[in-house]
């Protein structure tokens, strides 16, 4: 691949991934698009996450460590400081990518130049019983989907690709650790098309230390913190977040029933 190809920014952002890391990495240097460098950011992990990057023998792969741990989505702001690619990637520690994911996604911007930021249907892996299913059945929307996002929000962020230049004008609320993504790809799609692509070009595994699963109350307590701070500013624009505080019940009772012991 020569160096016309614009070079993407894969951003891994790391605490405690030894389990699964050795996966990711593979799915990522399987890649058919060759032009992209691993910013692997290790949040203070404790596990071999580390010593696992350091044997890996690649120029593309530049880590960076913090000492004190760090929400999520400030970590990954800090992240993005250190990419130097046309394009970003989000790859987290447990997911994994299609051999085409990268290549599919650049082509289609490249050639699309009305759109700067791209995401896709993912397959869905469930570690319990090794059950693996698309996650949406019906064709998403691409353009001004801000309305379709609300009702139903459907951006896997470890499908997103989107030019850099976005985070000049953008960045991850960093008082958020579970919908920092929710959050900034909904502010973007308020005024920018965004793109889908009708494959599924990643995978996103379910398994019992999921964070947003485990942290059900902080889950609901960033819902919460997000509609306070939201709400007018979206209804002021006519869009309606009827679905969004529908999901937001949903969650309350899961954590009753969850307390409960059911």
């Amino acid at each position: 691949m020569n160096n016309t190809n614009p070079l993407v920014s894969v951003i891994m952002n790391c605490n405690n991934g030894e389990k699964y890391l050795d996966q990711s990495l593979k799915s990522l240097k399987n890649q058919t698009y060759e032009n992209w460098e691993l910013i692997f950011f290790d949040n203070n992990s404790t596990d071999t996450s580390l010593s696992i990057l350091k044997k890996e023998n690649d120029h593309r792969i530049k880590i960076f460590t913090i000492k004190k741990l760090s929400n999520l989505y400030r970590a990954r702001n800090l992240a993005i400081e250190k990419a130097k690619g046309k394009y970003l990637s989000f790859l987290d520690v447990d997911d994994l990518w299609e051999q085409d994911k990268l290549k599919t996604q650049v082509d289609f911007l490249e050639r699309n130049n009305n759109y700067k930021f791209s995401y896709s249907n993912y397959f869905v892996k469930q570690e319990s019983d090794n059950r693996k299913f698309l996650r949406f059945k019906k064709n998403l929307k691409s353009g001004n989907i801000t309305q379709d996002l609300l009702n139903n929000y459907s951006i896997g962020i470890l499908t997103v690709l989107l030019e850099k230049e976005f985070f000049k004008e953008f960045l991850f609320e960093d008082r958020y650790n579970i919908i920092g993504d929710f959050d900034l790809f909904l502010k973007i799609s308020r005024y920018h098309q965004i793109a889908y692509i009708d494959k599924p070009l990643a995978t996103y595994r379910v398994h019992n230390n999921n964070y947003s699963s485990v942290n059900l109350e902080k889950y609901i307590s960033e819902y919460n913190h997000w509609f306070e701070s939201n709400e007018n500013k979206y209804k002021n624009d006519n869009y309606s977040l009827f679905f969004q505080r529908f999901y937001l019940i949903k969650l309350k009772i899961k954590l009753f029933f969850k307390k409960l012991g059911v």
